[in-house]
């Protein structure tokens, strides 16, 4: 196996890059001797509430159980139906599932990987109760069809911003385009704590105060709980790592914009389909990914060049082995997409000469394609 040249994502770069601040940051909360529910998650709070344009942001556990939190603040579980992409990370069916309600999925756009929402309406029925609308690899979705369609049904919206941090639409952030949104900072994401984190962002107060009190163990005020909860709670250490990271992230995201425009023009003229970025949406490419039936072979001539690619993702929710009963779902578009899909290297370390590197190489793959 060849050593890798150019990585998928460095996730060291960005220590690298403020590791003073860091460790101060980290340094101060360990003097502190308060490691939950303290000053750096206030802080947090406010700055990405601020961020987002919303009134609220509750920080949890992880992306997953922002939503699940989302899902129960609504009171929506057994009997209820919740439409999901077909294609996205298996988290957002989770999060439907782990409440007790029926996650029906709705096949994507093939341009954009996210919902069609074009098709949405023929899968609402009578026991529908929301939407989840996945910003998938940090382009948000069609989210002025899918309000109108979930005003029309008195639905709600949900987005899962997890690959959308700073994503925008119609001038609006992702994390304030939907009654309210899950946000996950696991390392990789453009905004990475240092483990475990996530997110809920609104515009509700009585959703904000519900969510606040199931993630602490369905408390408010401490040995006093109102409602069964669970513990899901953003700590101190993971809060004063984003609060360092965050005024960072606008610009990092115009350093991703960057090498995707060189992705974007330099494999134009191949056999391969491009991600395409929809009217009037900002993507803060999150992934870069390309879509060939050579996807095998290519990724597997990358790596002998040295560079690292992923697929995301290899099976579709539908066809794991933890959705065994809907095995006899077909969503074609999905599933052609889960079998030709490759995301290239890119993230905010990335130089512009490691992205001609990539699309060198991959120039060279299809050459010897032709011969």
């Amino acid at each position: 196996m060849a050593m890798t040249i150019i990585p998928f994502l460095n996730l060291q770069a960005p220590y690298c890059e403020l590791q003073a601040d860091l460790d101060r940051a980290v340094s101060r909360v360990m003097a502190s001797g308060w490691y939950l529910l303290g000053q750096e998650l206030c802080q947090f709070e406010s700055a990405f509430a601020s961020f987002c344009g919303t009134r609220y942001c509750i920080g949890v556990g992880n992306g997953l159980e922002a939503l699940e939190l989302i899902l129960k603040a609504y009171d929506i579980g057994p009997g209820d139906e919740v439409l999901v992409p077909s294609n996205t990370y298996i988290a957002t069916w989770l999060a439907v599932s782990n409440v007790g309600a029926t996650p029906i999925p709705v096949e994507p756009d093939s341009r954009t990987f996210n919902i069609d929402s074009s098709l949405i309406e023929a899968a609402i029925t009578p026991r529908t109760k929301a939407i989840i609308a996945v910003h998938l690899y940090g382009q948000a979705a069609d989210m002025a069809a899918i309000k109108a369609i979930a005003a029309r049904h008195s639905l709600k919206v949900l987005e899962d911003a997890a690959q959308a941090h700073g994503a925008m639409y119609h001038n609006k952030r992702a994390g304030s385009l939907g009654d309210a949104a899950g946000f996950s900072f696991y390392p990789g994401k453009n905004l990475g704590a240092m483990g475990d984190a996530g997110a809920v962002t609104t515009d509700d107060s009585n959703l904000a105060e519900k969510i606040r009190k199931l993630g602490n163990y369905g408390s408010i005020k401490k040995y006093y709980n109102d409602v069964k909860g669970v513990n899901s709670r953003l700590d101190e250490v993971q809060a004063a790592v984003l609060n360092v990271k965050l005024p960072l992230l606008d610009e990092w995201t115009e350093r991703r914009r960057v090498l995707a425009a060189i992705y974007l023009q330099q494999l134009a003229d191949l056999p391969i389909i491009l991600p395409t970025v929809i009217d009037r949406a900002q993507h803060v490419w999150h992934l870069f990914v390309i879509r060939t039936a050579k996807r095998n072979a290519l990724q597997a001539y990358l790596q002998k060049q040295g560079i690292a690619t992923l697929i995301h993702y290899p099976v579709p929710p539908h066809q794991q082995h933890a959705y065994a009963e809907m095995h006899d779902i077909k969503m074609p578009i999905c599933e052609l997409m889960h079998k030709t899909v490759l995301s290239l290297p890119i993230g905010p370390h990335l130089t512009a000469a490691d992205v001609l590197t990539v699309c060198h190489h991959i120039r060279d793959f299809y050459a010897s394609q032709a011969l």
